[in-house]
């Protein structure tokens, strides 16, 4: 069965979509078949494939609206193993008319599942930041929410409302839905940073990553290529730990078999 990852934290710019893109690339650079889901109407994702926004005849929004078959909507990129649904502004409509529907908060798990079984090991879901309806197809839909945030007060404070979706959806359509917070773009040298980083990890314990990913230029120009960072710059302390923490997710999906440790 594939594993399904939901990225999404409510805060922007905490390196959600760099996440969902350089762990779908290091994952993939391992051997395993890759499918990335972009549902921000930004299509950042999509954009940072090589793909242009709107480019595509169908886009996710069309999955959630109109029932398409993720088959149909998934194009392959220039990496292999690591194909993508594209999103578009079209998204925008996906939020804002997917509530009239019925059992419309589990219309991207109902597509995964009609979808089994599937070429791919791993799918990485790129959620808007928000917590609406599209968000919750995504959590919905996942074994596992990777929470993306910054070593800072407001990403940190942003967690609250994060939990108190996770507990949303375990008590209605998702109650294995396990999480892990993961650290990024941390500065060791700012104080601040080195304090809030304890902070988590004394409140989260296991409820996060032990990998992080420190700021580190190359991860914000590899965008601009249409490349993750293990091909743009396969050398660089960012693609080393990207592919640290896919290793450490490998080994949690082995250890856990599907089932949540929190």
């Amino acid at each position: 069965m594939t594993y399904t990852i939901a990225v999404s934290n409510e805060k922007g710019g905490v390196a959600k979509t760099t996440t969902t893109l350089s762990l779908g690339a290091a994952l993939a650079e391992k051997g395993y078949q890759v499918l990335l889901v972009d549902l921000d109407a930004q299509a950042n994702l999509t954009l940072a494939l090589g793909f242009e926004p709107g480019g595509a005849t169908l886009t996710s929004s069309d999955i959630l609206l109109e029932n398409i078959p993720l088959e149909n909507v998934w194009q392959k990129s220039n990496i292999n193993r690591l194909e993508i649904v594209p999103s578009s502004k079209k998204m925008e409509r996906a939020e804002q008319l997917l509530p009239i529907h019925l059992n419309y908060a589990t219309r991207l798990a109902d597509a995964i599942l009609a979808s089994q079984p599937m070429k791919y090991d791993f799918i990485l879901i790129d959620c808007p930041p928000a917590l609406g309806a599209v968000t919750l197809n995504a959590l919905n839909a996942a074994n596992l929410l990777v929470i993306p945030t910054q070593a800072e007060y407001f990403s940190a404070y942003a967690l609250r409302n994060m939990m108190t979706l996770v507990r949303k959806v375990r008590g209605s359509n998702n109650s294995p839905l396990a999480y892990r917070i993961l650290i990024t773009m941390l500065d060791r040298r700012n104080r601040s940073h080195r304090t809030i980083q304890a902070q988590l990890e004394n409140t989260f314990g296991d409820g996060l990553f032990k990998s992080l990913v420190e700021i580190d230029t190359k991860l914000r120009e590899s965008p601009i290529l249409g490349l993750p960072i293990t091909e743009y710059k396969s050398n660089t302390r960012g693609a080393k730990q990207y592919r640290i923490l896919a290793q450490e997710l490998i080994e949690y999906v082995k250890e856990t078999d599907k089932q949540p440790s929190r």
